[in-house]
């Protein structure tokens, strides 16, 4: 073999350990965003109950009234709105928060995988919506954000709207989502779903009250931060070594049984 090939091959193997280093840190990156992100959203949940006490009076959506659970719901008290198949093998529970940026940086990794496997009848997701960075930061936009999400779900328009709102997160710090202005004008994203109907749902406060029982069950379930998720009744946020590729591997193993 002449010099000139082995150095061919030599190089060769070189960019091809290379572009394996680059794809570890590019991975390595991708966890510690949403692990890193995650901290954020559980450092409040400690104080949750002395902020909300704290902001008695100052929030005018308060979530009185009788809970009127969104069309469809699903689970204990219908606090879950599913995405799915019914005869799905595997059921993903989501508790989230449309404020928390753990809980975008999740949808950002995952939503393609999640999208696939529900579409193909292997998975259902359920999906509780909570306030918790109301609590820790003050504000109503992750109730607002949560009773437009459940309006949507009443026009059958919920995962749709639910990925726009992810899509559109403002800064945590940033209570945008307490605008039902904005929230209703992210909905002319979804076709179909600006309707009067959905105007009346999101203006009027319609599932308030229901996202204040969420996230109530979310807060004595001994949950520890947004997102909590859960495949089948493990918690699979907390398993450092979970990708969307794993994910897809666990569900349709379940799915062949």
């Amino acid at each position: 073999m002449s010099e000139k090939n082995r150095d061919g091959k030599r190089t060769a193997r070189e960019r091809m350990a290379v572009e394996r280093e680059k794809q570890k840190a590019a991975e390595k990156r991708r966890r510690t965003l949403i692990v890193g992100a995650s901290v954020v959203c559980v450092l409040g949940l400690a104080a949750v109950i002395g902020v909300v006490a704290a902001n008695a009076g100052k929030d005018k959506s308060t979530g009185a009234g009788p809970a009127v659970a969104p069309s469809g719901a699903k689970g204990k008290d219908s606090l879950a709105i599913p995405v799915g198949k019914d005869g799905a093998k595997s059921t993903l529970t989501v508790w989230e928060d449309f404020r928390c940026p753990a809980c975008q940086a999740f949808e950002a990794a995952y939503r393609p995988t999640l999208h696939e496997l529900s579409d193909a009848g292997k998975l259902r997701v359920e999906y509780h919506l909570v306030r918790l960075i109301d609590g820790n930061l003050g504000g109503s936009g992750s109730l607002r954000a949560a009773n437009a999400a459940a309006c949507a779900q009443d026009a059958g328009k919920f995962r749709d709207y639910h990925d726009v709102l992810y899509a559109n997160q403002p800064k945590e710090t940033d209570d945008a989502f307490a605008d039902n202005d904005k929230l209703i004008a992210l909905a002319g994203k979804v076709k179909g779903l600006d309707t009067p109907a959905f105007r009346k749902c999101v203006k009027e406060g319609t599932h308030d009250a229901w996202v204040e029982k969420s996230n109530q069950a979310f807060r004595t379930g001994g949950f520890s931060g947004t997102p909590t998720v859960l495949l089948d009744g493990k918690n699979i946020y907390q398993d450092q070594t979970m990708t969307p590729a794993k994910l897809k591997q666990l569900v349709e193993s379940a799915h062949r049984g």
